[in-house]
């Protein structure tokens, strides 16, 4: 004797999970740091655009990509000394922010 058809059912919203909503990020705190590679590739983006004119915005980073991983140590040297002054900024920045309160810098109207 044949099976009678089945159908699944489904409760709503069972093995889904709630995604935790992140707070507004507050707008006067300090801009984070830049690393070695970020400034490697500000410095490097438009010569690599120009040679590569037909190349796609991803295209571009994976050729960014590469040319990074083949620099030697002593050729990042320029831009890792860039991302520590930028580190050193931040932390300052980020110690005046927290010395003063996240609201301090919005209630001076």
């Amino acid at each position: 004797m044949p099976k009678a058809a089945t159908t699944k059912r489904t409760t709503k919203g069972a093995g889904v999970e709630k995604k935790k909503r992140r707070g507004k990020k507050d707008p006067n705190a300090p801009k984070r740091s830049l690393s070695a590679y970020m400034f490697f590739a500000q410095s490097n983006r438009e010569n690599i655009k120009r040679d590569n004119p037909d190349a796609t915005f991803g295209q571009i980073g994976k050729m960014m990509g590469a040319q990074w991983k083949s620099m030697t140590d002593t050729d990042k040297i320029p831009y890792e000394d860039q991302a520590r002054a930028d580190k050193e900024r931040y932390e300052e920045e980020k110690a005046a922010y927290a010395a003063n309160g996240p609201d301090a810098s919005s209630e001076e109207d």
